[in-house]
């Protein structure tokens, strides 16, 4: 292995080691008072009192200004264990969205910025080329485009695009290095036909503007070891139709844990309080992006021009509203979250802000919902129970936020942003 590779394999070790000590903690008096709060509500009684079956895990941040506005924290957790995988879906999108964001800052070539033009070359046996973009304004595809759709709908071949333009290896080696050691994102997303192998190649890139080429990037190769894993979750799993009797293996899948999400969002909400290693590299309007397509419902879009019969205003609104069609959402209130599900998982992270009533707090959770302990069948209960959940676990923590007192009103200004249909 060469000098500087063994370097970054042993300073990875030593990070991954005071990562996982930092995430497992015993449970504190506010956890335990969270916990007492959660058991007070009928509704997430069953799933609370089955967490075999559930896998929950949930993480509460209280969010506390002083007199300058600052912002203090105070974190509860309910059964949070880095060690218990669960599958990350689409909300390993975030990371990938921000990863972009930053390649293209970190380039620093004139004109280039995440509105120009991006075509995406075609790698044979393994995803096409992309010369436009018929759901964009102007026709063509681009970063922020990508980026629009990865929240407003969680668009699944948005993300596999950024994903080829930051590139595996250097995607996951920048996430290790802000301190997400735990991190795995090693392949496309609904491309299940593709094996690790072929997620490792990444198609060629190019941007233009006004004909003018800007930059290139040829296909890449990502030869990074991953740390080796035992994650199996299941009674059994579909295999070419065919029901196997053993759990799933999801050792070669993507991975992220609660707490790395949780901390995700929090430095694109909180940007100064993370440090300036675990922040991503992004621009005061790379932020005032970010705000804008993380809480704009489909409803209130232009481009694309979505059927709002399927993707209605909660769509991906999980934690509070349960993504039911019938919610009214306050026209003061806007939720900034990425969710993500499959394979019986339910995951969702927010950052909850009622404009009118002065409330904000960060609320994760995971939970798996999959009654018959098969993977791979598509007989999930996202609808019987794990919406309902999410939605009622956000209730729970908002009218505790609605009732608490605070000595300081917060000031969000900077959460407030203008929509497309206003």
């Amino acid at each position: 292995m060469p000098y500087r590779h063994a370097c970054f394999a042993t300073i990875l070790l030593l990070a991954a080691a005071c990562h996982t000590t930092k995430n497992m903690r015993k449970n504190s008096p506010e956890d335990a008072s969270f916990a007492k709060i959660l058991r007070s509500d009928p509704r997430l009684k069953p799933v609370l009192d089955s967490p075999a079956e559930y896998r929950l895990q949930v993480i509460y941040t209280r969010i506390d200004r002083d007199e300058h506005n600052q912002p203090h924290f105070t974190e509860f957790r309910y059964d949070v264990d880095t060690a218990r995988y669960f599958y990350p879906a689409s909300t390993v999108k975030m990371p990938i969205a921000l990863a972009a964001l930053e390649k293209i800052n970190d380039l620093r070539i004139p004109g280039l910025t995440k509105y120009t033009t991006m075509f995406t070359d075609g790698l044979p046996n393994v995803n096409t080329a992309v010369t436009a973009d018929s759901t964009a304004e102007n026709g063509m595809p681009s970063i922020a485009h990508y980026i629009k759709k990865i929240f407003l709908v969680s668009d699944n071949d948005a993300a596999n695009r950024l994903y080829e333009f930051v590139g595996q290896q250097e995607l996951n080696e920048n996430l290790w290095k802000k301190g997400y050691t735990d991190a795995q994102i090693r392949h496309r997303l609904d491309m299940p036909q593709l094996s690790p192998e072929a997620n490792r190649h990444t198609n060629g890139v190019r941007f233009e503007k006004e004909g003018k080429l800007l930059y290139i990037q040829p296909e890449r190769y990502s030869s990074l070891a991953f740390p080796l894993r035992n994650d199996a979750v299941g009674k059994g799993h579909m295999k070419n139709g065919q029901l196997v009797s053993t759990p799933f293996d999801f050792s070669l899948r993507n991975r992220l844990t609660l707490p790395d999400l949780h901390q995700m969002l929090k430095s694109i909400i909180f940007p100064e309080n993370v440090t300036s290693a675990a922040r991503f590299r992004l621009m005061e309007d790379d932020y005032r992006f970010l705000y804008r397509y993380m809480s704009q419902l489909p409803t209130e879009t232009r481009y694309p021009a979505y059927d709002t019969s399927e993707f209605h205003h909660t769509y991906v609104k999980f934690l509070l509203f349960g993504a039911d069609k019938a919610a009214k959402v306050p026209a003061g209130l806007r939720i900034f979250n990425k969710p993500g599900w499959a394979y019986g998982f339910l995951t969702d992270v927010a950052y909850i802000a009622d404009f009118d009533n002065h409330v904000e707090f960060l609320l994760s959770a995971t939970i798996y919902v999959n009654r018959d302990g098969v993977i791979g069948d598509d007989k999930y209960d996202f609808k019987t129970v794990g919406e309902p959940f999410l939605k009622a676990l956000g209730e729970v923590v908002y009218q505790q936020e609605l009732k608490r007192e605070r000595k300081y009103k917060p000031d969000l200004s900077r959460y407030k942003v203008d929509y497309e249909k206003q």
